[in-house]
């Protein structure tokens, strides 16, 4: 399984979280891309919206910036959230190879940059 392949839409990093790890989670993106998850049945409307365009990640997305559902998740409380958002404008700034090089390094779903 390819980093991306591990990677959430709202730049989340599932490789490195604890329930990935322990097996309490499926993972945000995994099995959509081969059929053994259904994209229609999917709870999160950023997955939806992503997947649906072939993105990695919401940081490919043109309408970063300006996204209603994305910006309102962002808004919630609390630290991962921001983390998140951070991820994504890193992605876009930095490309994926780079993101990855530090993100693998991370005990958690998201981290800091060097």
């Amino acid at each position: 399984m390819d980093d991306a392949t591990l990677l959430g839409c709202c730049g989340a990093y599932c490789k490195t979280c604890r329930a990935f790890g322990d097996g309490a989670c499926r993972g945000c993106t995994i099995g959509y891309d081969d059929g053994s998850r259904d994209l229609s049945r999917a709870r999160c409307v950023m997955k939806i919206c992503c997947i649906g365009k072939g993105y990695v990640s919401c940081a490919d997305c043109p309408d970063l910036g300006s996204c209603e559902r994305l910006q309102a998740f962002f808004a919630k409380k609390g630290y991962k959230y921001g983390k998140y958002r951070e991820a994504l404008m890193f992605i876009r700034k930095h490309g994926y190879e780079r993101f990855f090089s530090i993100a693998n390094g991370w005990r958690m779903q998201y981290g800091k940059y060097e």
